[in-house]
């Protein structure tokens, strides 16, 4: 069952709900820290993994893409590994459509497919939590405004690990619209001097297709759906009606029936996420437009000078 994101995840600090939740955190916490498989390093091809602590929302499929690009330019060959969801399928599309992806059922016999081909560095998108594999190269994706949350383990805060694990992890991407210098990142400069920070922002490839005369209703299914509707009022959108929807949201006819009734309403058009946009059926994608984003890194050159040597 799909659910969306509770508000007291995004606080600065922990509620009340937060600290009346933390007895399953802890059970959540024994779990995570049960090592069931030795970790394996891999031999004859790089590994980058792309991924997250903070539940959902941190751009790391948008990251794949952009540093498959980069090594691409660097005249090497690559691939994404995404392991199979169900869920996932427009993630898996996204990636087809940007790269040669292998998606298995585990990480480990998609590699084993790749052996056979002259394939340099492998991109998984997602996977840091993987007990089977080592790693090159180990990323971990923050939503730039949001950071940890209020820094509690799921369910009383929206992170996988504890803030301490960024330890055992190489980089950190802070990903989103937002110019500004947050506590989020210096804290990460001083607790952990050996992490490479590195920012980024998000950029409306298809800009140009928009009439910003329109008025426009907006829907999406994505994890921070409010970093959506700020970065189409920055490229002056005239949004007139959002809606949110829980994160890889399977759309019912009922529902894209309500959407297609509002917009006619108030005489808006109707755009989406790419995401979202490839969970529609061929019919229903009628008269909806997607917006195709892309991640801007902010020196980029410094990050392919660090990519270069680690790859």
């Amino acid at each position: 069952m799909k659910f969306l994101k509770p508000k007291f995840w995004d606080k600065n600090k922990p509620n009340f709900i937060s600290y009346l939740l933390l007895p399953i955190s802890f059970i959540f916490l024994i779990l995570s820290k049960i090592k069931i498989h030795k970790k394996k390093k891999i031999q004859n091809i790089k590994t980058i993994c792309v991924g997250n602590i903070y539940v959902g929302g941190t751009g790391k499929t948008t990251l794949c893409i952009k540093i498959n690009e980069i090594i691409n330019s660097m005249g090497l060959s690559s691939c994404f590994i995404k392991k199979k969801y169900a869920d996932q399928k427009d993630e898996q599309e996204i990636l087809n459509n940007n790269g040669k992806l292998y998606c298995e059922n585990n990480r480990i016999s998609a590699l084993k497919k790749i052996n056979s081909e002259k394939i340099s560095v492998a991109i998984f998108d997602d996977g840091l939590q993987d007990q089977k594999i080592e790693y090159d190269l180990s990323i971990v994706c923050f939503n730039k405004s949001i950071g940890p949350g209020n820094g509690f383990l799921i369910p009383s805060g929206p992170l996988r690990e504890n803030i301490k694990s960024l330890k055992k992890y190489d980089v950190v991407f802070l990903n989103g619209n937002d110019e500004s210098k947050s506590e989020f990142e210096d804290f990460l400069k001083k607790k952990f001097t050996h992490l490479k920070v590195f920012k980024s922002k998000y950029k409306i490839k298809n800009n140009e297709e928009f009439d910003k005369k329109e008025k426009y209703l907006v829907f999406a299914g994505i994890g921070n759906f409010e970093n959506l509707i700020e970065m189409l009022k920055m490229n002056n959108f005239s949004i007139i009606k959002s809606l949110k929807y829980p994160d890889h949201y399977n759309y019912k006819q009922s529902d894209i029936n309500k959407i297609k009734n509002i917009a006619k309403d108030h005489d808006a058009k109707i755009i989406t996420t790419e995401k979202d946009f490839l969970r529609l059926s061929d019919e229903n994608q009628k008269n909806i437009s997607k917006i195709d984003v892309e991640l801007d890194i902010l020196n980029r050159d410094d990050f392919t000078d660090f990519l270069n040597k680690k790859i």
